[in-house]
């Protein structure tokens, strides 16, 4: 999609949040066995996985949770929608972060429920949560309360201090955290806290959303899952799922997991270097403000000092495509992928570097 978008044009595409590398050796052999089968029925979770995940949870986060926690999902985003539907009686209220990826945001405006943004404030390098704007944004009929940890498009690891805050001030609230990024740690001596492992009373009223096809690149083949420990919370959030309304994983999806999961932690380790040299060469070179990316491989670009009604559109006709801050929550801002190819995050930076230089010269 990423690609396709601007095929024939002389543009960059460092926008949609997948990378331009190779999925490991290990995911490639494994679907590649999976087609040597020939059969592609109807299937079901395999229990390997299940217990691969638990096992990841337990040795990455210390986190214990049991495999009947597990709900799988053909992807994070359907996640997100569900628990806005499912979760959020009609006349309740949402609390969006903002910025944030958008389907965030989207779940709540479709499903359709009340909400608030709930501000991040860029303090000490790092995009944070304002607790006096949460504070204010609670109401009584405030129901859930999303968190993107780590956050996206801002790069931050939230600290366990920092979680453990956010889980006091919204002590009564279901809190969905997309925790897609959760691999993809990239300043040494950080680490990700999954926001249910920080206590049994916050793990009741957790829906944990992840997947590993952002970490591994293959977001197609379509495989999620969200853990949750409370049962009442589970058999609602899940209705749809077991119905059918929404469809299983793709066999694909649950056959790349478990072969990632595996053995592709060396795999991982090496992208995790290559992506760290790439975020030093955009903090480096691209003489535009933007927090230091701690995770994820999406920087956040604040263009408000060019002048410009929409940046994204001034960079596209200077031949590099980014996501739009608007999506986000602030259209001054843009969103850069750097998951690809260094010589070619390197053409993009260099093009976007000139733009901004011609900007500041009329």
């Amino acid at each position: 999609m990423r690609w396709e978008r601007y095929a024939g044009r002389d543009v960059i595409p460092l926008w949609v949040a997948d990378s331009d590398f190779r999925a490991p050796p290990a995911v490639l052999e494994a679907l590649a066995g999976r087609v040597a089968h020939g059969v592609f029925g109807y299937t079901v979770a395999p229990e390997a996985l299940r217990q691969a995940i638990v096992e990841r949870m337990q040795r990455l986060y210390r986190w214990r949770i049991d495999s009947s926690w597990i709900v799988f999902l053909p992807g994070v985003v359907p996640g997100l929608h569900l628990a806005a539907r499912k979760l959020v009686p009609a006349g309740d209220h949402i609390l969006v972060p903002t910025p944030v990826y958008q389907h965030l945001k989207r779940a709540a405006e479709l499903a359709p429920r009340a909400h608030s943004e709930v501000p991040l404030v860029l303090r000490e390098g790092r995009w944070v949560f304002d607790e006096d704007a949460l504070k204010g944004s609670l109401k009584a009929e405030s129901r859930l309360f999303f968190l993107c940890n780590p956050q996206n498009p801002g790069g931050t690891v939230f600290r366990r201090a920092e979680l453990e805050r956010l889980a006091e001030l919204t002590r009564d609230l279901v809190i969905v955290s997309d925790e897609i990024h959760s691999d993809l740690i990239l300043e040494a001596g950080l680490a990700h806290v999954p926001i249910a492992s920080l206590a049994p009373e916050v793990s009741r009223r957790t829906v944990t959303l992840m997947s590993a096809s952002k970490t591994f690149n293959f977001p197609a083949a379509g495989c999620a899952w969200a853990i949750i420990e409370d049962e009442a919370l589970r058999r609602e959030f899940s209705a749809d799922v077991h119905a059918h309304v929404l469809h299983s994983p793709s066999v694909f999806g649950y056959v790349a997991t478990l072969a990632a999961y595996r053995d592709g932690d060396a795999w991982l380790r090496a992208q995790l270097e290559y992506l760290r040299g790439n975020r030093d060469l955009v903090e480096r070179s691209l003489e535009l403000p933007l927090a230091h990316v701690e995770a994820t491989y999406l920087a956040w670009i604040d263009c408000s000092g060019l002048g410009l009604d929409n940046p994204h559109d001034y960079f596209l006709r200077h031949g590099v495509a980014l996501s739009p801050g608007a999506q986000f929550g602030d259209p001054g801002f843009v969103r850069l992928n750097f998951a690809t190819q260094r010589a070619r995050l390197d053409a993009a930076v260099t093009r976007m570097r000139a733009a901004a230089e011609r900007r500041a010269l009329r």
